[in-house]
């Protein structure tokens, strides 16, 4: 009998123990843990990691979450384009470029003991957007990238005419003002644009680089691929879209600069070399570590920068780079690099950053004079001494290399400009006045506030008066941001056409 009610017992708690597992997994998994039994997880090899932020994950606000890994984590394979390259562009003799494009890419073929890949890789090593170095030799150079990134060429721009030409007036101004991307679609026929300060700033930009070498401009070992596959984009996109002033001989690999009136052989130019005297754009490569999938600076030009330089950010990842940038570690860091990891490389971006400058400094290393001006609010300075400056950037990833390119251009606005422009100089006070303490501080606008801000008032009062704006507007970010109403109208008339 009494083995009869032991076994019964035993039938009872054996079935009420199935119970919990199966219907509470809480209870399964400290039962789990304390036999330390672990469960089997599904394949992840053709689905990446899901990446929550901290919020979703359950932790407090502002705190940092635990460390992402992006090692299996790809952007959208490209190979697909392929199908759509003109015929033989890749192909050999009986080879299909249909059959290529279908072709599933191994992600595990790495090179060993290095960072990143190179021109001297092994040629089955694929690149994170699905390409092998083999391939990409085989395509040669200046194929069509508009094709394989899925980003149209722009359209020739007739009308241009550079000595008139201003850049669009950019006033990317936002409340509530707090620390966001603030990221929009590329503009294809905009990505570079060209004004009548082309000539003068390609000359700063080459003094700048004779003078300060590789504080402006660097290329670490494994960004060759991406540094030539940038530079031929960009001579595309330029002859593209001013025909009038630009040639490629692609059959002589010679560049004519018809601006400049130059002629750059580029089978003997480094490729950001051939930037550097074209191109009055900064560029920053940041490459994939095949290993972490963390992105990092591996080369670039940057002839804009202000109170920091290329030489002190080079070599370093996407979150060292953004240290100093206020709430970027709590609040940001944790989507961008999950950004950069699955960044589509159709899906290009811009975006604008802003501050306010006495004249127009262009690069401005730590121990630069004109950093002294931002030590005082000297009275003698006068509002037609004070600029905006907007940093008008894109973010691209290259089709085949899978580098993703952060270019931008500094562009400087008299503060005077704002005066017949609609809405700006209440937005932008209410920013100077009421925006979060530490964002301000970074964004160091504090020695022009003094003259700046009575001169907005005035244009603010004057609007009211002429009904440009109402009274009671409440200041948010405009529906034509980053521009405001009327500005094309503003924009053509300044130009002429």
């Amino acid at each position: 009998m009494l083995n009869l009610i032991v076994l019964l017992c035993a039938i009872a708690f054996l079935t009420s123990s199935i119970t919990i597992l199966a219907f509470s997994k809480k209870h399964r998994n400290v039962l789990l843990e304390r036999f330390r039994i672990t469960r089997s997880r599904a394949s992840g090899s053709f689905t990446p990691p899901r990446s929550l932020s901290p919020e979703k994950q359950g932790l407090p606000p502002n705190t940092v979450p635990p460390k992402a890994e992006y090692g299996d984590v790809f952007p959208p394979s490209r190979r697909h384009a392929l199908a759509d390259l003109q015929p033989g562009a890749l192909t050999g003799p009986g080879q299909s470029a249909k059959r290529l494009s279908d072709w599933s890419p191994d992600y595990t073929k790495r090179v060993p003991d290095t960072e990143v890949p190179s021109v001297n890789a092994f040629a089955d090593h694929v690149t994170a957007t699905g390409f092998t170095i083999e391939e990409i030799k085989r395509l040669g150079d200046f194929p069509d990238y508009s094709t394989l990134s899925g980003v149209p060429l722009p359209k020739a721009y007739e009308s241009f005419d550079l000595s008139r030409a201003r850049p669009r007036p950019y006033r990317p101004l936002r409340w509530a003002y707090h620390q966001t991307m603030s990221l929009t679609k590329l503009e294809p026929d905009w990505w570079l644009e060209l004004e009548h300060t082309y000539a003068s700033r390609v000359k700063q930009r080459i003094e700048l680089f004779e003078k300060f070498g590789p504080l402006v401009l660097q290329q670490l070992p494994g960004s060759e691929l991406a540094a030539k596959e940038l530079m031929e984009m960009c001579l595309q996109f330029l002859c593209a879209r001013y025909p009038q002033h630009f040639r490629l001989d692609v059959a002589q690999k010679v560049f004519h600069n018809g601006i400049l009136e130059t002629q750059t052989d580029l089978r003997v130019t480094e490729p950001l070399h051939v930037l550097l005297h074209n191109v009055p754009e900064d560029f920053a490569i940041m490459i994939r570590n095949p290993i972490t999938g963390i992105y990092s600076f591996r080369g670039g030009i940057i002839c804009s920068s202000l109170g920091w330089n290329l030489g002190s950010k080079i070599g370093l990842k996407l979150h060292e780079i953004h240290a100093p940038i206020p709430d970027y570690k709590e609040k940001m860091q944790f989507s961008m690099d999950r950004y950069f990891a699955k960044k589509p490389t159709d899906k290009a971006i811009q975006r604008g950053s802003w501050g306010l400058e006495i004249d127009e400094p262009l690069f401005m290393p730590p121990d630069s004079p004109h950093g002294k001006l931002r030590e005082a609010q000297d009275p003698t300075h006068t509002v037609d001494r004070c600029n905006l400056r907007v940093d008008w950037q894109t973010l691209r990833r290259l089709p085949l290399s899978g580098a993703v390119i952060f270019n931008f251009k500094a562009l400087f606005t008299p503060v005077s400009e704002f005066r017949d422009e609609p809405y700006i100089p209440t937005l932008l006070l209410k920013v100077l006045r009421e925006g979060k303490r530490n964002l301000m501080e970074y964004k160091d606008t504090w020695h022009t506030e003094h003259v700046v801000i009575p001169a907005l008032e005035e244009y603010e009062r004057e609007q009211i008066a002429n009904g440009l704006v109402d009274k009671d507007w409440e200041p948010h970010t405009l529906d034509e941001s980053p521009f405001f109403p009327g500005w094309e109208e503003k924009w053509h008339r300044q130009q002429g056409f």
